[in-house]
């Protein structure tokens, strides 16, 4: 079990790399003007994206399904922090699904939002990082 908890860390430490990473790529993006810098920044979102954040994503939730599976299904009612790290997950993936989105966006060169937009979006998952982490180590509820 402990093998299936550090990996399951280990890829969401991938998964929130990406997340915090990818908006950043769109402020660098989105205030560049030259074509060639354009093409090399949708290159790089690309690849971050479906090669580090997306595989980090699905490994860490299978791998957290699996860790239900050890506990037994019941933790799901019993254990109220883990309802509340599930919810802030489920935030995380609409946050996911929100920067591929964005990414096609700016792949069709139709990204409608301003620099600060980006700089903004960039701080989103910081907070539920803190929720899923304090939620998971103190367990205080």
């Amino acid at each position: 079990m402990l093998w299936v908890k550090a990996f399951h860390i280990i890829f969401m430490v991938t998964w929130f790399a990406g997340l915090f990473y990818l908006p950043r790529l769109f402020v660098y993006h989105k205030i560049c003007k030259e074509q060639s810098g354009r093409d090399l920044f949708k290159i790089m979102e690309y690849k971050l994206y479906y090669y580090i954040t997306t595989p980090g994503a699905i490994l860490t939730i299978l791998l957290g399904i699996w860790l239900i599976d050890i506990y037994g299904y019941a933790i799901l009612l019993e254990w109220h922090w883990l309802q509340v790290k599930l919810l802030f997950v489920v935030v995380l993936l609409g946050f996911h699904y929100y920067c591929g989105k964005l990414l096609k966006d700016f792949a069709n060169d139709n990204d409608q939002h301003s620099e600060k937009f980006y700089r903004l979006i960039n701080e989103i998952p910081v907070i539920p990082l803190i929720v899923i982490v304090l939620m998971a180590v103190l367990r205080p509820f």
